[in-house]
């Protein structure tokens, strides 16, 4: 992008009064007219959908949906079956790590698996079977891990 020049003429006479060195002269290519600012933070994302305020319908709030597979009855008795084991082979586990000390680790998993717990029996109240089963399980295969582990 930048080239040095040689001006002419700077090589005649003997050369003990002149610079040994040439003049140079630097060609600098012209500065683009915009320059292009950095941010300090990322832009805000926009939101195509229009806020309640413009809207007026702060009252009616529609219920979000909740998708669940449809179980057949006998599919949902072997579900709670399955939920109600897993929960109990879990909280067998829990209580043989009560009163013993824990790594930081171990008491890391044993928060998860009181959450997965908690969880299991709030989708067991509204009997959504499968959601409790599969949270049960992570229980249970954690608290196998933990026991495991002592």
């Amino acid at each position: 992008m930048v080239r040095p020049v040689t001006q002419p003429g700077t090589a005649q006479g003997n050369g003990s009064s002149e610079d040994p060195l040439p003049e140079l002269r630097f060609e600098l290519p012209p500065l683009p007219s915009r320059l292009i600012g950095l941010r300090a933070t990322p832009p805000r994302p926009r939101n195509g959908t229009p806020s309640n305020a413009t809207t007026g319908n702060d009252t009616e709030k529609p219920e979000a949906p909740t998708i669940a597979p449809q179980l057949t009855p006998q599919e949902s008795a072997v579900a709670q079956q399955q939920t109600n084991e897993s929960l109990n082979i879990a909280e067998k586990n829990l209580g043989a790590a009560r009163g013993k000390t824990l790594t930081a680790a171990q008491t890391d998993l044993v928060s998860k698996i009181r959450g997965f717990i908690k969880d299991a029996r709030e989708a067991a109240q509204i009997t959504d079977w499968s959601r409790a089963r599969s949270l049960a399980k992570k229980a249970q295969v954690l608290s196998e891990e933990l026991a495991s582990s002592l």
